[in-house]
C-alpha cells in the first residue's frame, strides 16, 4: 500500500512538471499568463504569488527499495553585470562594455544596446551581435542620452541588465581664426586637448577605492554610508588606457582587480558605470577536519546576497545576506568535501546588479584544524601579474603591451629590470603564464 501511494505521489508530481510551464493555464478561480523564469523572479496577482527558479539538483542521493529522492540545494545560473563606459562625440556616442560572464547553465550569446532620451526609459532596443562596443550615431547635439546593455542567452532570451549609462553629444569647439595684417587666417581648432574619465559603482560601505591607469595608482575616493562611490580622472591625454579598480575592506582584506579598457577622447567625458566591486573573502582556517565547520566570511555591500561556491569534484553552493555593514559569515560543513585541497569564492547580488565572483581562496580538509594565518591583504606573488588577480593572463599582456618599446615603463611591467618593454620581458610573461 506504501508503495502505491509514493507511485501516486509520483504521477501527481509528473502531471505537475507536465502542466507548469509559460503557457496560459486557467481555472474557474484564476488564471496565470507567462511565469516569470528568471531566478528569483515572480508574479503576483491580488490573490497569490507564483515563484520560480531555473536550477538543477546537485550533492548526493538517497535511495530506497522502490524509489530513488535526488536532494541537495540548487544550482542557480549565473551571469555578471556589464560595466559600461559611454563618450560623447559630435552627433554620436562610443559605447563600450566588459563581458558578462555566464556559467552553470547559462552561456553567453550576443548582446542588445537600449537607448533613450529618458533617464530609466523606455528604451529602444537594437541587437548588436555577440561585441563589446557599438556608437549610436545620428544623434542630437546638447541632448542627453542613456543607454543600457542586456545580455542574451544561447536561445536569445535576456538574462542581465547593465546600470544605465549616459552621455551628451557635443559639437567640436573651435575657435574662429585670428585676425591681423596680412598673413592669410588658419582653419579653426579645438580648443580642449585633454579628457575626462568618470567612475561609478558600488564597494563596500565607508571603503577606500583605488583607481590605476596602466597598472599605476593615479587616484582614489571613499565610498558612501550605502557603498557607493564616484570619482573623475581630469585632463587625460587622448588615447587608448586600461583603467583597473580595487577597494580594501575594514580588515584591510583587498579585493580582486576589475580591468578594462577604456578610450578617452579629446574634449569628452567618457562615463563608466555599474563597477560593481567583487567582495573580499577570507576563511578561518587553512585545513579543517573533515566533518567539521569552516567559516566563510568577508565584505560587500550591506543587506545583499552573497553566493558562495566551494570548489569540489562536484561545486557547492549556499547563500547568505550581509548585515548593515556589508559583513557576511557562512559555517560551511565540510562532511561531503573529500579529503584533499579545496577553494571558496563568493559573489554578490543586489536587486539587478550582479558581481563578478571574488579570488578564490584555498583551504585544506583534512584529519585536524589548523587557524589560518591572518592577512591584512592577499596579494599573489606572480611575475607578470599586473592586475593582481593572481593570473598571468592576456589582460597582463595587453598592460605590458602598451608600453613596448615606450619610454620610462612603470617597473611592474619592466619585468627584466633594463628599463625598457622587449621582447625580453614578454619571454619572462610567457614562462609564468597560467591562462
Amino acid at each position: 500500500m506504501k508503495q502505491i501511494h509514493l507511485l501516486l505521489i509520483f504521477a501527481m508530481l509528473s502531471a505537475i512538471a507536465v502542466f507548469v510551464h509559460a503557457d496560459e493555464f486557467s481555472s474557474t478561480n484564476y488564471s496565470v499568463t507567462a511565469p516569470v523564469t528568471f531566478p528569483g523572479g515572480y508574479g503576483t496577482s491580488s490573490s497569490f504569488g507564483l515563484s520560480s527558479v531555473i536550477s538543477s539538483i546537485a550533492n548526493g542521493s538517497s535511495t530506497a527499495a522502490s524509489f530513488k529522492l535526488f536532494a541537495g540545494f540548487l544550482y542557480f545560473p549565473y551571469v555578471s553585470t556589464p560595466v559600461v563606459s559611454a563618450t560623447a562625440g559630435n552627433a554620436q556616442v562610443a559605447l563600450s562594455w566588459t563581458s558578462a560572464d555566464g556559467s552553470l547553465g547559462w552561456a553567453v550569446s550576443g548582446y542588445a544596446l537600449g537607448q533613450s532620451t529618458l533617464s530609466g526609459g523606455p528604451y529602444t532596443y537594437t541587437d548588436v551581435g555577440n561585441v563589446l562596443a557599438s556608437t549610436p550615431t545620428g544623434l542630437s547635439n546638447g541632448v542627453p542620452y542613456y543607454f543600457v546593455i542586456r545580455v542574451k542567452d544561447a536561445l536569445g532570451n535576456f538574462v542581465a541588465t547593465s546600470t544605465q549609462a549616459t552621455a551628451i553629444p557635443v559639437a567640436p569647439v573651435v575657435t574662429p581664426p585670428s585676425g591681423g595684417g596680412g598673413g592669410g587666417g588658419g582653419g579653426g581648432e579645438t580648443t580642449t586637448s585633454t579628457g575626462s574619465a568618470n567612475f561609478s559603482g558600488r564597494a563596500y560601505p565607508r571603503s577606500t577605492i583605488t583607481i590605476l591607469k596602466d597598472a599605476q595608482v593615479v587616484t582614489s575616493t571613499v565610498a558612501d554610508a550605502a557603498a557607493q562611490f564616484s570619482v573623475t580622472l581630469s585632463s587625460l591625454t587622448p588615447g587608448n588606457y586600461f583603467f583597473s579598480v580595487y577597494s580594501e575592506d575594514a580588515q584591510g582584506r583587498r579585493s580582486s582587480l576589475l580591468t578594462f579598457p577604456v578610450s578617452i577622447t579629446a574634449g569628452s567625458a567618457t562615463n563608466i558605470t555599474g563597477i560593481y566591486i567583487t567582495p573580499t573573502i577570507a576563511v578561518d582556517k587553512s585545513e579543517v577536519k573533515k566533518g567539521d565547520d569552516i567559516a566563510i566570511f568577508g565584505q560587500t555591500t550591506a543587506k545583499s546576497e552573497v553566493t558562495i561556491q566551494v570548489n569540489s569534484d562536484e561545486p557547492f553552493f549556499a547563500k547568505t545576506t550581509t548585515d548593515n555593514a556589508g559583513i557576511y559569515l557562512y559555517n560551511f560543513d565540510t562532511t561531503p568535501l573529500e579529503l584533499g585541497d579545496h577553494s571558496t569564492k563568493s559573489k554578490v547580488a543586489l536587486k539587478n546588479e550582479i558581481s563578478a565572483y571574488s579570488s578564490a581562496v584555498a583551504f585544506k580538509v583534512g584529519t585536524k584544524n589548523v587557524a589560518a594565518v591572518a592577512a591584512a591583504s592577499a596579494k599573489c606573488v606572480k611575475r607578470g601579474d599586473q592586475n593582481g588577480d593572481c593570473r598571468v593572463n592576456l589582460v597582463d599582456y595587453s598592460i605590458i603591451a602598451y608600453w613596448y618599446k615606450r619610454a620610462s615603463p612603470p617597473k611592474s611591467v619592466d619585468l627584466n629590470g633594463d628599463g625598457k618593454v622587449t621582447l625580453s620581458d614578454f619571454s619572462i610573461l610567457a614562462y609564468n603564464w597560467t591562462g
